[in-house]
Parts: structure tokens; C-alpha cells; sequence
């Protein structure tokens, strides 16, 4: 699933939300993040006959879910946080309106007598029956009962055991190309943090103290005035200017990570 993280432009708001939810601070999140719905959005419309429009909308309310559920404190991208909420809502979605693949009942009983007369022509054949053989037997065109066969084939779940290449002659599952998801969040994380504490190093020493105080200690502005020893007001000023100057330290590290 490729999402990249829009940076730390969002850091103070989804710290802000965490801490007092507010509808206009949510808002101005999933504007934020826009960008990563319409991509997921766009690889799931590949896969289905669903609009794009319509899966970007559904993708929102995944969104609006990962910010409600999010926090800011567990070390986690919010990039890799968001991914599942905003996928499942739109595999949710596709799964509850289309849940059971139609199949025409023509070729549904065409199934039932194939699978009848399959077993009866490996008994008298000794081997397993040709596709010609079967249609010969059912009076119906080759492409026909092939054309049954398949969609009987694509209405049953895909298991995480079938087999899709071969690397070495060792057998590569479905199951074994999935993301390890937890992984990669913690992936991402630890690179973000990283970061985050080589930006903050080359802030002005007392506008450090305020981000640590505030935002990861959740000390009260009037508690880390006094530990720094200014006015809550300039601890509000060091917050801002603070925040304002990580922004424009990690946006060109958010840009070589999008061309990469």
C-alpha cells in the first residue's frame, strides 16, 4: 500500500486533536491528507468496477477513523497508522455491496450436472476427464462450460497459501507478499523520530526546552514556563516559531522521500 506521510506539517495538529478533539481540527486533517486517499483510492479502483469518486469518498471515513484513533505519543507515522483504516474502508465497503459474486443460474446448474458427469467419466475413462469431454457430455460449447468453470473458480476466497511464483524453486505464497504492516510502522516511526530529534537539535536552545516540555513531557505551558524560566506567553511564541521552523527543516527530508 504507498503512502507517504505529508510530513510533520500535521505534528502540532494531531497532537492538538489528541488532546482536545475538535471537529475544525479534524477538518483541517483530512484536507491535510487528501492526497493519500485519492492514491489508495486510485490502486483499488484498478481492481474493481467501482468509481474512483466513489471510493475516495469512502476512503474519508476511514481517514476521519485513523485521526480519532490515532496517537501521537506511540512513535508511529500516521502515514502507516492511516493506511489500513482508509484500504479497509473501501474493501468494506465493495465486500458489503457486492458480497456474493452472481453467477447465472444457467451456469450454476450446468456446475452441478459437470461435476455429475465429471465423476462418471473418470470412473469409465480411469483418468480425469478432458474440458472438451465434459462439454461433449453436457451438449454445450467448450467456451461455455470453461466460462461456467471460471466464474464458479472466482466466486470462492483466494487462500494466503496459493502459490504465486516460484523464487529457487521454493513456492511464493499469496500470504508471504504482504506487507508486514506492524513493521513497517515501526519502520517508519523510528525513522521519523530520528528525524524529528535531528531537526529539534538545531533549534534555538530554549524553544527545544518548550517543545519537550509541552509536547513530550504534556507539561502545562504555565509549568514549563517556570522550568525554563520565561513567561507562558514566550513559551506560546517558542511553540509556534518552533514548529513553524521544524516545518521547513523536514519538508525537503518529506520531498526526497516522495522522489525515492
Amino acid at each position: 500500500m504507498a503512502t507517504q506521510s505529508t510530513g510533520f506539517r500535521g505534528m502540532e495538529l494531531l497532537i492538538a486533536y489528541y488532546r482536545h478533539p475538535a471537529v475544525e481540527v479534524r477538518n483541517q486533517l483530512v484536507r491535510l491528507h487528501t492526497g493519500l486517499v485519492k492514491k489508495i483510492a486510485y490502486r483499488v479502483s484498478q481492481q474493481c468496477a467501482e468509481p474512483y469518486e466513489d471510493l475516495v469518498q469512502i476512503g474519508y471515513l476511514g481517514l476521519i477513523r485513523a485521526i480519532e484513533r490515532f496517537d501521537p505519543y506511540q512513535g508511529c507515522a500516521f502515514s502507516s497508522f492511516a493506511v489500513p483504516f482508509i484500504r479497509g474502508e473501501m474493501l468494506h465497503f465493495l465486500r458489503d455491496k457486492g458480497s456474493v459474486v452472481k453467477i447465472p443460474r444457467r451456469w450454476q446448474e450446468l456446475q452441478q450436472e459437470g461435476q455429475r458427469i465429471g465423476k462418471q467419466l473418470s470412473a469409465s475413462l480411469g483418468r480425469q476427464p478432458k474440458d472438451a469431454e465434459i462439454a461433449q457430455a453436457l451438449q454445450v460449447s467448450l467456451q461455455e462450460w470453461q466460462d461456467s468453470k471460471l466464474a464458479a473458480q472466482n466466486r470462492l476466497p483466494l487462500s494466503l497459501d496459493a502459490t504465486v511464483t516460484q523464487i529457487l524453486d521454493r513456492p511464493v505464497t499469496l500470504g508471504d507478499t504482504l506487507p508486514d504492516i506492524r513493521h513497517q510502522a515501526w519502520q517508519h516511526g523510528e525513522e521519523e523520530r530520528l528525524q524529528l530529534q535531528g531537526a529539534i537539535s538545531q533549534l534555538e536552545e530554549k524553544t527545544q526546552a518548550a517543545i519537550e516540555f509541552v509536547f513530550f513531557r504534556d507539561l502545562p505551558r504555565k509549568e514549563a514556563a517556570k522550568r525554563i524560566g520565561v513567561s507562558p506567553m514566550t513559551v506560546t511564541r517558542h511553540l509556534q516559531r518552533g514548529i513553524s521552523e521544524l516545518v521547513s527543516l523536514l519538508q525537503p527530508q518529506a520531498s526526497e522521500r516522495l522522489a525515492s
